[in-house]
């Protein structure tokens, strides 16, 4: 819920017209909270915060922000704690509830806790909560909500949504640094943005700010500490246990809750245990593209609604949809992030939300599940390698040559990405052979002048990320690849889950992010979640009867595909020219659009370069080319 921001001069003196950068930032944000907008600034005018407001708990003026507490600290808040009823019993002899609202409870246990308040917290957030002297800013655990923030001028600056900063830069420039992540990998993997100067709190991070002294540190971290006593059936049931607890939590609201379907297990599973703890039949909302054909999933979600009764609204998608769209999609992601995919979802939210104010979603079950087939091409090189070395017993190596060619059928819609793969080399470290598989700037060196880029410092801070054994302590290739995608990829595909929600004034909340539960899978051994090669190994087991067969064993799911590469070639064809065409596009810094022109027609279906492409040019016509704009602003 909402959209927080604020200011606060480092050096104690007064900001001038602050006022008006608030409600300069607040305008930008509007579109987070339509259902209420407040700011407080300080008597000394040397920090002030704003907030926009959608009322999901206790909607009413009480739970209102700023808030301020019964010790008079302010806070804005962004999110949903979920434990809020058993925070306030818990407190209610040490503080003076005044609202209903999970917002409060932040404040009261901060007021017994101080920043250890983190640990009571159950739900996505990000908050900043001043008390007189200190600033204590924090974001959820994984990233779920986002918090951005600058510093010009002496002024620290922060905000729900990097646009919120741009007016305060004296001038709107490209991060390189940050550039050569997001054409490596289509997101970044540290605290940069694509705007110079503005950066992000990292999930499961804490900020604070004391004298004009600004100190970060990591408050939470994933650990695969593996508990080698667990079997299939003793994890299996305490998995089932720790959803239905979350499924109980993320359903608290006091307004409508409905849910994405797309047909996949993640979601399938979500929708179907809402209706089942509800008592009663839940909206849920797919997304599909008739034309040209293979695109569609509807039936899958048609059969996991039937299952349990639930309603399904199904929006059709068009390529005269992406053309219409995609600029303001762009505008609302802030920057190019992730693949595609974001498109039908921007699409299927507007649609859900004239219908719930909240839905639930199955984010983040590839990634602490194992769900994506380039777990399997990389096991499947692995074990040809161990095969031949005959180092099977090296390592906790959960699956064989011979154990892993019955789930080989899942990679047959993947024998591009294999080619490009095995390409240029094979056998090689793990931490190579996976980068490979992820690395996205490998056939856009003619469209893309990566010699300006550092791409070398992108591989080592990938390297640091993929072999840090402060998290995976040992050594199970399935645990460090989706270690990584649990620490990189998601946050991407987390920032797009509130981008494509928010535009359109809906909450997402994704219940296979609930921390009990990520980090109980976490401790379960590698060959249980991943034995044979198996995706979602863990997840089939425990829900074996929860969920329709066809659902239970399908292995064509795409997740969420867009025939963009078709469109190409078709419909959007003298869509994408004249955007490539156009003499903005061919004044742009890093990127060649005359060469962009003459393969825009030769992508492969599932190829997402052109997606990166458009994406980052309409990201330059969004941002960049109207820098005047966003500072005339704050004048």
């Amino acid at each position: 819920m909402c959209a927080i921001a604020g200011i606060l001069s480092l050096s104690g003196k007064p900001i001038p017209q602050l006022e008006r950068k608030l409600e300069a930032m607040n305008k930008l944000l509007a579109h987070r909270g339509p259902d209420g907008s407040g700011t407080w600034i300080s008597d000394t005018a040397n920090v002030g915060m704003t907030h926009r407001r959608l009322g999901i708990i206790d909607p009413g003026t009480s739970g209102a922000q700023p808030m301020i507490g019964e010790n008079d600290n302010v806070i804005v808040f962004n999110g949903a704690i979920y434990n809020y009823r058993e925070l306030k019993e818990e407190l209610k002899g040490q503080w003076q509830f005044r609202s209903s609202s999970d917002t409060e409870t932040i404040l009261a246990s901060h007021a017994a806790r101080g920043r250890a308040c983190l640990g009571d917290l159950r739900g996505m957030f990000s908050f900043a909560l001043w008390n007189n002297d200190e600033l204590f800013c924090a974001r959820d655990r994984f990233g779920i909500k986002p918090f951005y923030y600058a510093i010009v001028d002496d002024i620290f600056i922060f905000a729900s949504e990097a646009k919120a900063l741009l007016p305060f830069l004296p001038s709107l420039d490209i991060d390189a640094s940050a550039l050569a992540e997001y054409v490596t990998f289509q997101y970044t993997i540290g605290e940069h943005t694509l705007f110079k100067g503005v950066r992000q709190l990292l999930p499961g991070h804490q900020l604070s700010i004391v004298g004009g002294n600004v100190r970060i540190e990591r408050y939470w971290d994933i650990n695969y500490d593996v508990d080698w006593q667990l079997d299939d059936v003793t994890a299996a049931t305490r998995l089932r246990e720790l959803f239905q607890d979350s499924i109980d939590m993320h359903l608290r609201s006091d307004v409508p809750v409905g849910a994405y379907l797309s047909g996949g297990m993640d979601s399938s599973l979500v929708s179907i245990f809402a209706a089942r703890t509800l008592g009663s039949p839940l909206q849920t909302f797919n997304g599909r593209f008739l034309e040209p054909e293979g695109y569609d999933e509807s039936p899958y979600a048609a059969s996991a609604a039937a299952f349990c009764g639930n309603d399904l609204q199904v929006v059709d998608i068009t390529a005269d949809d992406f053309a219409a769209h995609l600029e303001r999609l762009i505008y609302h992601l802030d920057y190019p992030v992730a693949g595609p995919g974001a498109f039908p979802q921007f699409m299927v939210s507007a649609h859900a939300s004239k219908n719930v104010k909240v839905v639930l979603g199955g984010q983040g079950g590839d990634e602490i599940f194992g769900g994506y087939a380039r777990y399997v091409i990389a096991y499947f090189e692995q074990c040809i390698k161990a095969a031949v070395e005959g180092t099977y017993k090296d390592g906790n190596f959960v699956v064989t040559a011979e154990s892993i060619i019955p789930n080989l059928g899942l990679l047959r819609e993947y024998k591009p990405l294999m080619k490009s793969f095995w390409r240029d080399g094979v056998f090689e470290e793990l931490d190579a052979r996976y980068f490979r598989l992820v690395d996205r700037s490998i056939d856009i060196g003619d469209e893309m002048d990566l010699t300006k880029l550092d791409l070398g410092a992108v591989y080592r801070d990938f390297q640091a990320i993929f072999n840090n054994e402060a998290n995976v302590r040992k050594t199970a290739y399935f645990d460090s690849m989706t270690h990584f995608d649990f620490k990189c990829a998601l946050p991407a595909l987390l920032h797009v889950e509130d981008r494509v929600s928010m535009a359109h004034g809906l909450e997402s909340r994704v219940p296979f992010l609930d921390h009990p539960l990520v980090e109980f899978v976490a401790t379960v051994p590698a060959d249980i979640k991943f034995k044979d090669g198996e995706t979602k190994r863990l997840l089939k087991t425990a829900f074996n009867g929860y969920l329709p067969q066809d659902i239970l064993t399908r292995r064509d799911k795409m997740g969420f595909p867009v025939p963009l590469n078709d469109w190409s070639n078709g419909p959007l064809k003298n869509f994408f020219h004249d955007i490539f065409d156009d003499q903005r596009a061919r004044q742009r810094d890093f990127i060649n659009a005359e060469a962009i022109l003459s393969s825009i027609e030769t992508q492969t279906s599932f190829s997402r370069k052109l997606w990166g492409l458009i994406s980052l040019e309409f990201w330059y016509r969004s941002f960049i080319d109207r820098a005047g704009e966003y500072r005339k602003m704050i004048q």
